[in-house]
């Protein structure tokens, strides 16, 4: 057999490799520090989230999720690197994040209580023109069916987890390519955990990348593709659901052994 024939044979019995491309990083982080005064909230933190995923950044109350957050969306000055789509965060503003698709569900929701339902999307959609807007109150009335049934109710007068889908709705009405979602699932019932939970999958079909913060780690660990586990500011874990699942450090402190 010739040298020819013998690079032939063995290149078409060769195992099949894995050519899938590495997605794009919608959101990333480099040695990201964050301090209000002489307190520092972030340390040196390297965070990566891509296309199509859904990452959360875990841990406990105070460890710096929602300065992460924060200072993702535009609203806190820092140290480091932090790029929406391979722009500097810090050069682009907060109104300009918003318009190229980065969208911000806040921790404390920040309804407009005395507005109904119907008022709060709409004004989630303020940059969208009116067809836009009358789709994306069909999509979120369609994810959120106890939306569609309290259009005229107030925000104000709405139970936790009600308030939160809506804060959820309205951060959608924004037709966002990056959706932070920082804390959502904060002290809702199970039954609410899990309306939220099955929205994920729909969201996504519309090509939303999906940055969560949580302190709920069991609920992280069911619905994120990578988890960072932030303590004190400091990145002290990193991976998918099953190595963290695995990890006895994770087991031990934060799934009761």
């Amino acid at each position: 057999m010739s040298a020819d024939s013998t690079d032939d044979f063995e290149s078409e019995f060769q195992p099949a490799t894995d050519t899938q491309p590495t997605p794009d990083a919608v959101l990333e982080a480099e040695d990201l520090s964050v301090s209000y005064g002489k307190v520092q909230a972030l340390r040196g933190l390297d965070l990566t989230v891509r296309e199509g995923e859904i990452v959360s950044l875990i841990g406990p109350n105070g460890a710096g999720k929602t300065t992460f957050a924060n200072t993702a969306s535009g609203f806190l000055p820092y140290d480091g690197s932090v790029r929406y789509r391979d722009q500097e965060v810090s050069s682009v503003g907060q109104t300009a994040l918003v318009e190229q698709g980065m969208i911000h569900c806040t921790e404390k929701r920040d309804l407009f209580g005395y507005m109904d339902v119907e008022d709060n999307l709409e004004l989630g959609g303020y940059l969208q023109d009116d067809a836009v807007i009358e789709e994306r109150k069909e999509f979120v009335y369609d994810l959120f069916p106890r939306l569609d049934e309290r259009r005229e109710q107030n925000a104000r007068s709405m139970s936790g987890g009600e308030q939160q889908m809506l804060a959820i709705g309205r951060a959608l009405m924004g037709d966002p390519d990056l959706l932070i979602l920082d804390e959502p699932t904060l002290g809702l019932a199970p039954v609410i955990l899990k309306d939220i939970a099955e929205a994920f999958d729909p969201i996504q079909e519309q090509g939303v990348t999906i940055m969560l913060t949580e302190q709920n780690v069991t609920f992280a660990l069911k619905h994120a593709d990578r988890i960072y586990l932030l303590e004190n500011g400091d990145v002290v874990r990193e991976g998918t659901p099953g190595e963290l699942k695995g990890d006895d450090y994770i087991r031990e402190s934060y799934l009761g052994g």
